[in-house]
């Protein structure tokens, strides 16, 4: 009858090979960040009110003009809260002008821990920031250890909801 149809084309496997951990790289993001942490500043508190009174209020680490992380801050302690502990709090009076001076005296006590992340999904190492005994951020930094990676989300909210 007729012609039989050409072979379908071949599918192409994933990938299977993964470039090896550069520790070097690892190194160099730490140095990045270390050398960057004079530089960064605080921008200004980000505050949530939720519709049962509850307040939130994140603080942005900000290096040339663009978020890098957030820094939780518990309202009823009045310090920073652990990555990955947001505080909620009900009943509270916050004065941003206070937020912001105990921020910017622990923004002077921030120190670079000699550690990295990698994040694959992003291609980038994550260096984390310590205030006291906790890790109170972290810093992204491209692959090759030498640049930051800005959060261009918390940029955008740092810029559209908080009035410094």
């Amino acid at each position: 009858m007729g012609e039989a149809p050409p072979p379908p084309p071949p599918v192409r496997p994933p990938a299977r090979w993964e470039r090896p951990i550069d520790l070097g790289a690892a190194q160099r993001a730490v140095e990045t960040v270390r050398s960057a942490l004079p530089y960064i500043t605080i921008g200004p508190p980000i505050m949530h009110y939720g519709p049962a009174g509850d307040v939130h209020i994140d603080v942005p680490l900000v290096y040339h003009d663009v978020a890098l992380d957030r820094v939780h801050f518990d309202p009823i302690a009045k310090s920073p809260s652990p990555k990955g502990r947001p505080v909620h709090a009900w009943g509270v009076s916050v004065d941003r002008a206070e937020v912001v001076s105990i921020m910017e005296q622990v923004l002077k006590e921030l120190r670079v821990v000699d550690a990295v992340e990698f994040r694959k999904p992003e291609d980038c190492w994550v260096v984390p920031l310590a205030w006291k005994v906790l890790i109170v951020a972290h810093i992204k930094v491209t692959s090759d250890g030498t640049q930051l990676v800005p959060d261009y989300h918390l940029t955008a909210e740092m810029r559209r909801f908080a009035s410094w």
